[in-house]
């Protein structure tokens, strides 16, 4: 009675914690990558999670940050957790309101990542170590490669490629694939322009199942990069 009377006159915000927005920020996301949100928030929730969310700042992260970093984690990995936070902590100052029509949190405070002073520069493959890694895999896992270098698709858009997508071109004498939307990081339907490479990929497989384009043992691959790819 005292919070909805301090909400109504005064226009105190009701205390919520962190876990709180973190759970209604995991309820509300409609990102592909949800899942990997998840995670990060549980390795955040045992610093964090039962701050008030005007207690959530560059200081009381310390203590997640410097555990991380003990693990071996490295900066950019943290930022992408520091990331989700700085994202759940503005939408509690510009979005989320009560049933006073007040935002969970007055002002959202400056979230600052890290320098990524420790990052692994890239080491693109040469063409004669694609093909002898390439040839390392199980044919399923080969063409799935294959098809991913040639197409830039991410894992689970290989991982999902459907039959129903593939849209023919009868002018061209070929054929390309439109993913949905809800498969598509960014949300967008994402057209698939095949070359020849990523072509003969799929004329290898057409025919070996109903639904899904590359298959292991008539099942749908869950991920490409699993126990066989390690």
């Amino acid at each position: 009675m005292e919070q909805i009377r301090n909400a109504e006159v005064y226009g105190v915000r009701a205390k919520r914690t962190f876990r709180q927005g973190a759970i209604k920020y995991l309820d509300e996301a409609t990102k592909v990558t949800i899942r990997e949100d998840v995670r990060q928030l549980r390795y955040l929730d045992p610093h964090i999670g039962d701050l008030p969310l005007e207690a959530v700042h560059m200081g009381s992260l310390q203590g997640f940050i410097g555990a991380r970093k003990k693990t071996g984690v490295r900066n950019r990995a943290i930022n992408t957790v520091l990331q989700t936070v700085r994202h759940i902590l503005n939408l509690a100052a510009g979005e989320w309101l009560d049933e006073n029509g007040l935002t969970w949190l007055q002002h959202a405070p400056k979230i600052k990542l890290l320098r990524a002073t420790d990052r692994k520069e890239p080491c693109p493959l040469s063409w004669d170590e694609q093909a002898r890694l390439f040839d390392e895999l199980p044919l399923y896992l080969k063409r799935m490669a294959l098809f991913k270098v040639n197409t830039g698709t991410r894992d689970q858009e290989v991982c999902n490629l459907r039959w129903a997508w593939e849209v023919s071109i009868p002018g061209l004498d070929t054929s390309v694939f439109i993913i949905p939307g809800e498969r598509v990081k960014n949300r967008q339907d994402r057209l698939v322009v095949l070359n020849s490479v990523a072509s003969s990929v799929i004329d290898e497989v057409r025919g070996e199942h109903a639904n899904y384009v590359i298959t292991y043992r008539g099942k749908k691959v869950s991920a490409m990069y699993g126990r066989a790819w390690r």
